[in-house]
């Protein structure tokens, strides 16, 4: 699975994978891929540091990436995260009150704050996490939620670091070539997270078109060699794939029923809702979405007021595991995660499925199998 953009970066394989996870995104990049790590929890740049000084000692000098999320839009700017907290309604507290009470979903122990704050979408937040990020020898950074700031492009490309940025549509991504990233993720409808309304199958070759000769990496949906293989024949150099790696075994939910519940789930059993963030954000539908979507509510905050609202709410649905409410980002390709394995297994699967693919279009257009007509080296 090499393209020009892989053998660019030094990976054998074009598979890109998203994750929070560490441990999951140094194995992707010793199994050939390109692992990028997701910042948006890394509230305080000490702990950042951490994991990246443990991702330097963990991926045998391969490459790999950072991930921020810095909106294209500010919806509050050149305040702290206090008095943002400040600007959101009491109607809204009290809704997530009486949506917990009635769930009853115990308090957090006196003395313990709640997780992780969803607070790394505020744009000095991402700064101080590329502060420390530039320290480290990485390949890539990609940003969630459009084209990073012109003078975060021109220091990544100071030190060497290709830029990346998601889109959901070719106008996003026309955007995001004029601003001067590197790489272009066509990010469909079907995946986990931030995410549009266009499905990937249409989007991949329309942003592969408007954006030419920039690299482009299929999102959305992905979670087989075969869905590789296709995303490579839309005009992709590469895939994005994110969801797929939460039910590995490096994967650290520190939920068994909310894993047991990812297994479980159906490719129908997501839903795109603002309850998390403030915008759209493809995750699995619960009790929790189910209130927020309801007309009858106060509707969703928008972006960073909501995540900050929420942000205890969703540390005492973790922590006790309440499973009407317990949910998580995912996108419909949980349909196909349905055992734990570790992450050099779905590689191997990948490979084994993106072979069988190419194999099947050779054997369509009357060419010889990969393997060979006895099986023996691949033809050039």
């Amino acid at each position: 699975m090499e393209t020009e953009l892989s053998k660019k970066l030094g990976v054998e394989h074009a598979i890109f994978g998203f994750t929070p996870f560490p441990a999951v995104a140094a194995a992707i990049t010793r199994a050939g891929g390109f692992g990028v790590l997701g910042a948006v929890r890394y509230t305080a740049p000490d702990d950042l540091k951490r994991d990246l000084d443990w991702m330097q000692a963990h991926t045998d000098g391969k490459p790999y990436g950072l991930d921020v999320v810095m909106p294209a839009k500010k919806a509050v700017d050149g305040i702290g995260e206090a008095e943002i907290e400040a600007m959101i309604p009491a109607g809204h507290r009290a809704f997530v009150r009486d949506t917990l009470a009635k769930h009853h979903v115990p308090e957090l122990p006196e003395g313990e704050a709640s997780g992780w704050r969803i607070t790394g979408w505020m744009e000095q937040v991402a700064r101080n996490q590329l502060d420390v990020a530039f320290d480290y020898p990485i390949k890539l950074l990609a940003n969630a939620l459009g084209s990073p700031p012109a003078d975060v492009i021109a220091r990544a490309h100071a030190h060497g670091v290709l830029v990346a940025a998601l889109a959901g549509s070719a106008k996003h991504a026309r955007r995001h070539a004029e601003a001067g990233i590197d790489i272009v993720v066509a990010q469909g409808y079907e995946a986990g997270g931030h995410t549009g309304d266009i499905a990937t199958m249409v989007l991949v070759p329309e942003i592969a078109e408007a954006v030419a000769p920039l690299p482009v990496l299929a999102a959305g949906g992905i979670g087989s060699g075969e869905q590789i293989a296709a995303g490579l024949a839309l005009g992709a150099q590469g895939v994005w794939l994110g969801s797929l790696w939460l039910t590995t075994t490096e994967a650290d939910l520190h939920s068994r029923a909310l894993t047991a519940k990812l297994l479980a789930a159906g490719s129908g059993d997501t839903v795109r809702s603002r309850a998390l963030t403030g915008k759209p954000a493809r995750q699995l539908r619960t009790e929790w979405t189910d209130a927020w979507d309801d007309p009858a509510g106060p509707g969703a905050l928008p972006m960073p007021l909501q995540g900050l609202l929420v942000a205890e709410a969703v540390s005492r649905i973790q922590k006790y595991e309440v499973q009407p409410l317990l949910g998580t980002p995912v996108g419909q390709i949980v349909g196909r995660m349905n055992a734990e394995r570790p992450v050099r297994a779905v590689f191997d699967e990948l490979t084994a499925g993106f072979e069988r693919a190419v194999d099947r279009i050779n054997r369509i257009a009357g060419r010889a199998p990969a393997g060979g007509p006895e099986g023996g080296p691949r033809p050039t």
